[in-house]
């Protein structure tokens, strides 16, 4: 899958060929260059970067000088870079996108899980996350500190609204699917009430999301639920009100904003030296 995802990345960059660099430079030009970092960010994606150079051309050197996860400041050189010019200049812009969006997640969930941790609440991620770079967005997520919820479908069972619609209800959707799997897989049903809230308690949910409910009826809930099942709040959170929600004592919360909106960090590749 990953490799799949940088083939698509830089072919998609190349089209029928790079006009402006196969007209400058030839085979037998060599260019060393430096990844420098526009933002202060926490650094992620340097082995994708790696990866997408590899691809183009297997005898470019790409070398981090920071590590995965680490903070730097705005004008640090982070990773360096030396190969054939033809093939540097076209790897350039599918690896450094790569890493200007996984620095953007990592960073902001390293922000934002500063704020969980002094409640001691769970910060975790949703499958919001631009299509095909799903694998990419969580690891950007878990390099930040922040954790991941599922990564696919298959990895727990979660009863949602629609499920429990279909089905005629939380007591009907949690039988059914008790019906259908072993018993290890813990069942986790999403509630936007308090009345939902009691028919997950009675149908024996082992984790129930909150979504949407206001800070009153978090606290509400909490008190009904009082240590029966894991309590998971989301919808709605954000930067500016995610300690709010986590001063309620939930014990997990989870935010589509880690991944789907999360602004890229800024990063640009210098040429440093070229012989020809």
């Amino acid at each position: 899958m990953i490799d799949k995802i940088i083939e698509l990345a830089v072919e998609e960059d190349f089209g029928l060929g790079d006009i402006t660099t196969d007209n400058i430079f030839g085979p037998n030009d060599f260019i060393k260059a430096a990844f420098i970092a526009k933002d202060d960010m926490i650094v992620c994606g340097g082995e994708v970067a790696k990866a997408v150079f590899g691809y183009v051309d297997s005898s470019i050197k790409f070398k981090m000088l920071k590590k995965e996860g680490e903070f730097i400041k705005k004008g640090t050189k982070l990773a360096e870079v030396s190969g054939p010019a033809l093939g540097v200049l076209k790897g350039e812009r599918p690896a450094l996108n790569f890493m200007q969006r996984m620095s953007g997640i990592a960073t902001m969930a390293f922000e934002l899980n500063k704020i969980a941790k002094k409640y001691k609440v769970m910060l975790v991620d949703t499958r919001k996350s631009l299509p095909g770079m799903r694998k990419f967005d969580k690891y950007a997520v878990r390099t930040g500190g922040a954790k991941n919820h599922r990564m696919s479908l298959s990895d727990s069972v979660m009863i949602k609204d629609n499920h429990i619609s279909a089905c005629g209800g939380i007591e009907k959707a949690v039988k059914l699917i008790k019906s259908k799997i072993g018993h290890t897989p813990k069942i986790e049903v999403e509630t936007k009430n308090l009345k939902e809230v009691k028919e997950a308690l009675k149908a024996g949910a082992d984790i129930i999301m909150l979504d949407n409910m206001s800070i009153s009826d978090i606290l509400k809930a909490k008190a009904l639920i009082n240590g029966k099942a894991i309590i998971e709040v989301s919808g709605g959170v954000n930067r500016n009100n995610l300690e709010d929600y986590c001063k309620t004592g939930v014990d997990v919360i989870s935010m589509g904003a880690l991944t789907h909106s999360v602004p890229a960090k800024d990063i640009s590749m210098l040429v440093s030296e070229i012989k020809r």
